[in-house]
């Protein structure tokens, strides 16, 4: 039971989505008059997709030779309240902070205190794999191209229950791992390594890094690594659960601990900025930012990241980019993101039409996003629709954000084998990788405690030595149900407790 591990399918299906069938590299240029005719056309476009999906609230902006070309919000910024959307609206990004974060490091490998060939330990000696020879030789590009051999969505879960990022960053080597460089496995931790490498060779911090080296270069006011800045924005969007089909305010995420892989928030103006200087290799106004040379590396394939298939090419991972190549419109470059608890964000730059559209929603992801932009880039590539976007993308992301748990939907058994007295369950019980977990009885009912955040989880008796919770925030969708499982020693106290949605890895195994 892992909805973490869902959304690594999610970027992929946003890159297969890109091709047109093609396998080039070609650079032919796209009419500019194709650009005017799809803005013509994107306001409908929008509208339409804001309306079917339902989402409280969506921003854009587009970019065409390095100047904001559309930029409006729609919707409101919280359900109840009459603040609208607009272009100043600040959103969280999620993973398109991974994006964002290749370009910081870029400025540095330009600068020569790094290159993506740096290895990792070189800045971080604590920081280790589960394979020392591994170890010594990844490298911040590697990490940056999720080929260090991690599981996939390595540490996530680590930070749902209350690790901060340095605590994330040395149990990594704990969890099983696969030989370097073997294959692409995305992960948020594994990246947050890199960019913490990056800061201590460039004497800072990664929050203070980005804006030095990129926000406050490119005039990105309203852009920062930090959730303190985030909160204190007067214009900031705030987040939306789907609970049953219907959207309504959430908690909200506080992501700095993968702040390099999920936590910037900005506004469409500020990206619109950046995705101008990406465009245009690293020149911001006519002044070189980053380095080309440093730059081009992101955005050249690095790994596959989804094998061809007979209606798509290969998809392929830069360094914090998806990159797809199509015969009609050459490279396109792109990245999504999305917040169980309220976001889901996509940009799409097309180099040969120099131009590139960011969609930002203050929702959980159900696809509208991505929706506008594909429309965008069908329009600009082709000056027509090839499908309908929001039929396509709807029922996968429904698909991707459906509960999760072996008893998730189940009804309650009717007649379950009677549990045990409750001091049979109570007790602590250890794990090397998340630490202790606790069973408790409060007010007549056992309750799961883990982690330094003391996350607290109800159990409800299922049948025999099983229980049940619901798992909230990131480990999972509104519905979901994980198992929790006993088994017993001497004397009918149990002796070991397994946790379905914490065992992806094969680690939710907790003894006394």
């Amino acid at each position: 039971m892992k909805t973490h591990k869902k959304f690594l399918l999610l970027s992929l299906l946003v890159l297969a989505a890109c091709g047109d069938g093609g396998n080039s590299n070609s650079t032919s240029s796209i009419p500019p008059e194709n650009v005017t005719r799809a803005l013509a056309q994107l306001d409908e476009m929008a509208a339409e997709v804001f309306t079917r999906s339902g989402v409280p609230g969506m921003a854009i902006s587009v970019v065409h030779q390095g100047k904001i070309v559309y930029a409006k919000g729609l919707g409101v910024r919280r359900l109840g309240e009459p603040a609208a959307i607009d272009p100043d609206t600040v959103f969280q990004l999620a993973s398109v902070s991974k994006s964002i974060g290749a370009t910081v490091v870029a400025a540095q490998v330009g600068s020569g205190l790094v290159s993506w060939d740096t290895p990792v330990v070189q800045h971080l000696p604590w920081f280790s794999l589960h394979d020392p020879a591994s170890t010594a030789r990844v490298t911040v590009g590697d990490l940056y191209s999720h080929r260090s051999g991690l599981p996939d969505h390595a540490g996530d879960e680590l930070e749902e229950v209350g690790y901060g990022r340095r605590q994330v960053l040395e149990r990594l080597h704990l969890l099983p791992s696969a030989p370097l460089r073997s294959r692409y496995a995305y992960t948020n931790f594994g990246l947050t390594a890199a960019a913490e490498a990056v800061a201590v060779a460039s004497a800072t911090d990664w929050e203070s890094l980005s804006d030095q080296v990129l926000y406050r270069p490119l005039g990105m006011r309203a852009t920062s690594s930090r959730y303190a800045d985030f909160m204190a924005r007067s214009n900031r969007a705030g987040p939306h659960i789907l609970v049953n089909g219907i959207f309504q305010s959430g908690p909200q995420r506080q992501p700095d601990a993968q702040s390099a892989a999920g936590g910037v928030s900005s506004s469409v103006r500020d990206m619109a900025a950046w995705m101008a200087m990406v465009l245009h290799e690293g020149k911001h106004e006519g002044r070189q930012i980053i380095p080309r040379d440093a730059l081009l590396p992101a955005l050249t394939p690095q790994v596959e990241s989804s094998p061809p298939t007979e209606s798509s090419p290969a998809g392929h991972y830069g360094y914090g980019f998806n990159i797809s190549s199509s015969a009609a419109s050459g490279k396109q470059l792109s990245h999504s993101g999305a917040f169980i608890l309220g976001a889901g964000t996509t940009f799409n730059l097309l180099p040969a039409a120099d131009t590139g559209i960011v969609v930002l929603t203050n929702a959980a992801p159900v696809g509208a996003a991505e929706a506008v932009s594909m429309m965008y880039m069908d329009m600009v590539r082709f000056g027509h629709l090839t499908r309908d976007w929001f039929a396509f993308y709807q029922p996968k992301f429904a698909a991707l954000t459906a509960p999760t748990g072996e008893f998730a939907g189940l009804s309650f058994p009717s007649n379950p084998t009677p549990a045990l007295a409750a001091n049979a369950y109570v007790g602590a019980y250890a794990n090397s990788y998340y630490g202790e977990a606790r069973v408790e009885q409060r007010d007549g009912q056992l309750v799961l405690a883990i982690g330094p955040a003391n996350r607290l989880f109800p159990l409800q008796h299922w049948d025999g030595n099983v229980f049940v919770f619901e798992p909230d925030g990131e480990i999972a969708p509104a519905g979901s149900r994980s198992a929790v499982s006993f088994s017993g020693g001497p004397g009918g106290i149990m002796n070991d407790m397994s946790i379905e949605v914490f065992n992806t890895q094969g680690l939710g195994g907790f003894s006394r």
